[in-house]
């Protein structure tokens, strides 16, 4: 008896990091034909999807370099012609949280028109934000803007609900800085999967709003 609980205490972490890291591996190996990191290879979209995060760390001592590769490689896809409408889906959840507003704030400041800017304060996570673009913003084809990482998994999801997306990888961060994200990345992928199986729907939809 304690030689079969032993047994299952080595296999189960066993089958657990197989099951981490080949998810991991499936879904950066199935998406990679629609991540790019070159703005000219770069297929226009009416839509570029921007996926929100905070403007500030450490309880706001920094400012969150994912935010501000974010916010760059947006205006770039603009000003390059690769997208016409930005739409921002993001967390709102508190009255002193408030990312689609904060990202709005500093791409209008870089240039992009008030009128190009939508705002989804309901992206409280991926899915969410993936899912409202269709169901709420009546969206079947848009451009996904992030760290590469965060569109491998945003362009797995459009793809398991029949949407046609590419996605543009904004600058990434160095190992050291990023090395907490990378980890949570790969265990949100599984949750990522479960939540497809189970058909796991955004917390809120609400009406239709039309982009442009």
């Amino acid at each position: 008896m304690k030689k079969r609980i032993k047994k299952k205490l080595i296999i189960l972490p066993v089958l657990l990091i197989v099951v981490i890291l080949g998810t991991d591996y499936y879904v950066s190996q199935s998406t990679q034909k629609q991540v790019f990191t070159e703005i000219q290879l770069l297929p226009k979209n009416r839509v570029g999807l921007l996926l929100g995060t905070g403007k500030f760390v450490n309880h706001g001592a920094y400012i969150n370099r994912y935010y501000t590769y974010r916010i760059q490689a947006t205006w770039q896809l603009y000003k390059a012609g690769k997208i016409e409408f930005v739409l921002i889906s993001g967390d709102n959840s508190r009255e002193d949280y408030d990312e689609p507003s904060t990202m709005k704030a500093d791409l209008v400041a870089l240039g992009i028109p008030e009128d190009r800017i939508y705002l989804d304060y309901a992206g409280f996570r991926t899915l969410d934000s993936v899912v409202r673009g269709k169901k709420v913003f009546d969206l079947d084809k848009f451009t996904i803007i992030s760290q590469k990482f965060h569109n491998e998994r945003a362009v797995f999801i459009a793809n398991h609900k029949g949407l046609k997306t590419v996605s543009f990888c904004a600058k990434g961060v160095s190992a050291k800085y990023g090395v907490k994200v990378v980890l949570r990345e790969k265990l949100a992928r599984v949750k990522m999967l479960l939540d497809l199986l189970l058909n796991v729907q955004p917390k809120f939809l609400g009406k239709k709003v039309e982009i442009g």
